[in-house]
């Protein structure tokens, strides 16, 4: 389904998905286990659509980059995040008025959003490759129905390899959005801000696909992790999110 088909198609799904929600609950009970999951996949597609009919957003499709001449072999596609990923993964007392958060490849805002509705930040940041998903994401800002306890909020398109992380950043969330050359290049640049100026960051990576990698610079520390789903545990990185640390310079 193309990225630029009108927010009414959505918005018609949701309402369908409504109206037989209660029917299929009732029914579900006495399903064999492989409808079951199929079952427990359209509550979830239903409950997102659903909240995103409510708060007036479009965060929901799964958009391939070359649909906009972008893809490469380390960036592939746009997949949001679950909504209540940051709940979930981030306690809101860890997070004070001085606080700064950055989404890297924020794709159609829905991170960003959940950050600056849920979380007292000073700023919330979101770094998007495409200019059409930021463009998305822009009038899902501008547009919703959600109260945003932080209402600095800044969305830029750029390549990430051409964005400077700024020095005041203090969590930076990563939804495997590239990998390899392009990932390791990034994280260099993050543990350089922390060089320049020393500061508590967390890491939040959902589908970490890049772990070793991130470990391999001895500079982060896995604090927890936190699955999404019955069968997260076995199917690797996909459906978990780790939380780490970004630890000092040796010898600091």
């Amino acid at each position: 389904m193309s990225v630029l088909i009108e927010t009414a198609v959505t918005t018609e799904i949701a309402s369908l998905l409504e109206s037989c929600t209660d029917t299929v609950t009732a029914a579900a009970a006495g399903l064999p286990e492989g409808l079951r999951r199929s079952y427990r996949w359209l509550r979830r597609t239903t409950g997102q659509l659903l909240f995103e009919r409510r708060y007036g957003v479009r965060t929901s499709e799964v958009v391939s980059l070359a649909e906009f001449g972008l893809a490469r072999q380390d960036r592939v596609y746009y997949s949001a995040a679950n909504w209540q990923t940051l709940r979930r993964a981030l306690p809101r007392r860890d997070v004070g008025e001085h606080d700064v958060f950055i989404d890297l490849g924020s794709g159609m805002g829905r991170m960003v959003l959940e950050a600056a509705a849920r979380y007292p930040f000073r700023k919330v940041i979101g770094v998007e490759l495409s200019e059409e998903l930021n463009d998305i994401a822009r009038k899902n800002i501008a547009g919703t129905r959600l109260r945003l306890r932080c209402e600095d909020v800044h969305l830029v398109q750029s390549d990430v390899l051409d964005y400077e992380i700024p020095d005041d950043v203090s969590v930076v969330f990563l939804n495997n959005p590239f990998r390899g050359d392009t990932f390791a290049a990034t994280i260099e640049r993050l543990i350089a801000t922390v060089d320049r100026n020393p500061r508590a960051v967390t890491v939040i990576y959902f589908n970490p696909v890049e772990e070793e990698l991130l470990l391999g610079t001895g500079r982060f520390r896995h604090l927890r992790t936190v699955t999404l789903g019955r069968k997260a545990a076995q199917d690797g990185p996909f459906g978990s999110v780790r939380v780490y640390a970004i630890t000092e310079r040796a010898g600091a």
